[in-house]
């Protein structure tokens, strides 16, 4: 066993989120979100702007964009608008969009240590899978669940339960890594420990979301899941705890 392993006692499965987490997305969901405006004759939104309403899936993102850039749109109306952002941004997924540093070598150590790693993201399915093939992540994972894979997405636990159960894995032991209240929640719902990072697409400071650990670099992973493995905050986790 290697010296990680031990360290990880207790742990194992660590299930990510996507967006903000693993991969800084925002370049080209920006891209994909102003050519949807653009072909419904409303202004641009600024990167910043986008950054801010990432996290609820496709949908949410889609209504918050429209909304910003004109009048509010009801959910029938975002329909036709959904699909073609939908369209834009699969098809152009990883012309901007990279792993944060670090994420590529952290991924391997765990797997190497015997971790079973998936992704649980509110981001479609179709998207998500081009985008770790693309940036070649997706070897790293057992079980990629998206927005439109479960019965439920997060914030509902149900969403992590679902990526947990496809690999095989319990909630109590797991860690959910995310840089949102979503995550935060979702985690708290399934039983699950959970890590924020503070460099993500969250609108309020990740010390502030309630998670078990804060790190503000992907590299500092491995210490951060080592001190919750030996606080003992992996196995006595409880649903809604």
């Amino acid at each position: 066993m290697t010296d990680l392993a031990a360290s990880l006692d207790g742990i194992e499965a660590v299930v990510f989120d996507l967006d903000g987490t693993l991969v800084d997305t925002l370049p080209d969901l920006a891209d994909a979100i102003n050519r949807m405006l653009a072909e419904e004759g409303r202004p641009a939104l600024d990167s910043a702007a986008v950054k801010r309403m990432i996290g609820d899936g496709a949908m949410m993102l889609v209504e918050r964009a429209l909304a910003a850039a004109g009048p509010t749109p009801d959910a029938e109306a975002c329909a036709a608008p959904r699909r073609r952002f939908l369209d834009f941004y699969t098809a152009a997924v990883s012309r901007r969009s990279r792993p944060y540093a670090g994420v590529v070598e952290t991924l391997g150590a765990l797997r190497t240590a015997g971790l079973r790693l998936g992704v649980c993201t509110n981001k479609p399915f179709a998207p998500t899978q081009r985008l770790l093939a693309d940036l070649d992540l997706a070897g790293f994972f057992a079980a990629v669940v998206g927005g439109d894979s479960a019965e439920a997405k997060k914030p509902d636990g149900r969403h992590l339960l679902a990526t947990l159960d496809s690999l095989g894995a319990a909630p109590g032991g797991a860690v959910m890594v995310g840089d949102s209240a979503v995550d935060v929640a979702a985690a708290r719902d399934a039983g699950v420990a959970v890590i924020a990072v503070g460099y993500g697409y969250a609108n309020v400071a990740a010390a502030a979301l309630g998670a078990d650990a804060v790190i503000d670099r992907f590299a500092a992973l491995p210490d951060a899941l080592a001190r919750l493995a030996r606080r003992g905050a992996i196995r006595h986790r409880r649903p809604g705890s």
